[in-house]
């Protein structure tokens, strides 16, 4: 077992410093050097913008978005080219936030990047280093942009050292669905979702049948870090990395036990159903009465709700019996402007994320995508109070993202190794099920995490 812990912590380790060593430069704010052979320049040179036929600077937008997603940002975007006649965004799909963020460290920082693309949130620390980007603050101190009409819970996790370097965009957050007749058959009350670990626990027993589990939870980081967060537990030394480049990791602490306890618990006691890391897969066993209760994203809401033959409930994730709520964080990407470019295609990026944010805009993007509205007066808008109506649940999701405390639990960690951390909680979890002590998993996590930090940190010095 020891062997195989120090081989994955190597293979974390070479990792990250392969990454690391392809896109990080000592000065955080240089940029990648100029390619002879594609004649690639360098930061601080003059670029001539991108026009059209009919004289209309034209940018790409690099995204994620698939599916149900991409469809509503392209006809976004053709909105936008529609409501003014100097600017054309063409959105560009890129595959999903790893590949897209991959395409990007070879080209981030010079002409041939992208005007705009969209980053997933564990992506913020790794692209506030890069040099590769603007900050949006200059164009919001610049336009006077009243930043206040903003959803606030979503602007904390953004918000670095009172700047804001990218536009918050698809916003997400955690939610647990449960199937109503399910309760119903078991005795319990459908309009009471459990809050508790405790709660959860029991009403897990009360719901196993031959057929169903009563609980599951997807095998994925983010989830880990929510239910650490609701309890004000801090991922990261350095205030979350808040405060300065956190140096190690403290999710091993009590929060972060109780957290896997509350899984050990379920898992021995036959109630937790695990399957696994794939999202299809436990939203199919959800809809076909293979689970009972699950954590799903708030995106996910009207999917489980069409694709199930049953009343669907939602509720806030539950949390810890000996603390109180403090809420959740953001998941979900943003959206970041190119750093050395031409003036105009800055200046037409920032145009078209002014009108994203728009009410009437974001009414639309949350009804087509389930994601939250960056600005909350679309929920006042007439399309959205009439789907509300139709489905309680979706504002279920906003009522906890809005009765979230801002703190720095809250707020989510900063660190440039969140996708290795995120592996490191996964392998935890799987020898959680497998048996393992949850105490010892998850100081495994820790020091695989720290050895990632580690690596990083002297690498950007």
């Amino acid at each position: 077992m020891m062997k195989k812990w120090r081989f994955g912590l190597l293979m974390v380790a070479a990792f990250v410093m392969l990454m690391l060593a392809g896109c990080t430069n000592s000065d955080p704010d240089a940029a990648p050097e100029a390619d002879a052979d594609t004649g690639t320049q360098e930061v601080g040179e003059q670029q001539e913008a991108a026009v059209n036929e009919e004289g209309k600077v034209e940018i790409e937008f690099w995204h994620a978005m698939s599916g149900g997603g991409q469809e509503s940002l392209d006809a976004i975007a053709q909105g936008f080219n529609e409501s003014q006649d100097k600017y054309v965004v063409n959105p560009e799909f890129q595959g999903t936030y790893e590949e897209l963020l991959t395409k990007l460290r070879s080209i981030g920082g010079t002409k041939d990047a992208p005007a705009l693309m969209q980053v997933f949130e564990i992506g913020t620390k790794y692209m506030i280093d890069s040099g590769y980007i603007e900050p949006v603050q200059k164009f919001i101190d610049e336009d006077s942009y009243d930043i206040s009409q903003l959803e606030e819970n979503i602007l904390n996790y953004y918000m670095v050292d009172g700047e804001l370097y990218s536009m918050p965009f698809n916003s997400s957050t955690p939610v647990l669905l449960y199937n109503k007749d399910a309760f119903r058959e078991a005795g319990l009350d459908p309009e009471k979702a459990p809050e508790t670990f405790a709660d959860v626990i029991a009403a897990s027993s009360k719901l196993k049948t031959d057929e169903m589990y009563g609980f599951s939870m997807l095998t994925y980081g983010w989830f880990f870090e929510e239910l650490l967060a609701t309890q004000g537990g801090l991922y990261v030394n350095e205030e979350n990395g808040r405060a300065g480049n956190a140096t190690e990791a403290v999710f091993n602490g009590p929060e972060g036990l109780n957290v896997f306890r509350f899984l050990d618990t379920m898992n021995k006691e036959g109630t937790f159903g695990n399957f696994g890391t794939n999202w299809d897969d436990i939203r199919a066993a959800f809809s076909s009465g293979k689970v009972a209760m699950y954590m799903d994203s708030s995106a996910g809401v009207a999917n489980a709700i069409e694709s199930s033959p049953f009343e669907v409930g939602a509720a806030y994730i539950p949390h810890a019996d000996e603390v109180k709520r403090h809420g959740v964080i953001i998941g979900g990407a943003s959206l970041w402007m190119s750093k050395g470019i031409a003036d105009e295609e800055q200046q037409a990026a920032w145009e078209f994320m002014k009108y994203l944010t728009t009410p009437e805009v974001q009414a639309k993007w949350h009804l087509d995508t389930g994601y939250f509205a960056i600005n909350p007066a679309a929920y006042e808008e007439d399309i959205v109070k009439e789907k509300w109506a139709e489905y309680p649940q979706f504002q279920v999701t906003v009522d906890q993202l809005q009765d979230t405390e801002p703190s720095v639990a809250t707020q989510g960690a900063l660190i440039s190794v969140f996708p290795e951390s995120r592996q490191q909680i996964v392998t935890a979890l799987e020898n959680l099920y497998q048996g393992a002590d949850p105490q010892q998993v998850l100081d495994e996590a820790v020091e695989g995490t720290n050895r990632a930090i580690e690596i990083a940190n002297q690498t950007s010095q």
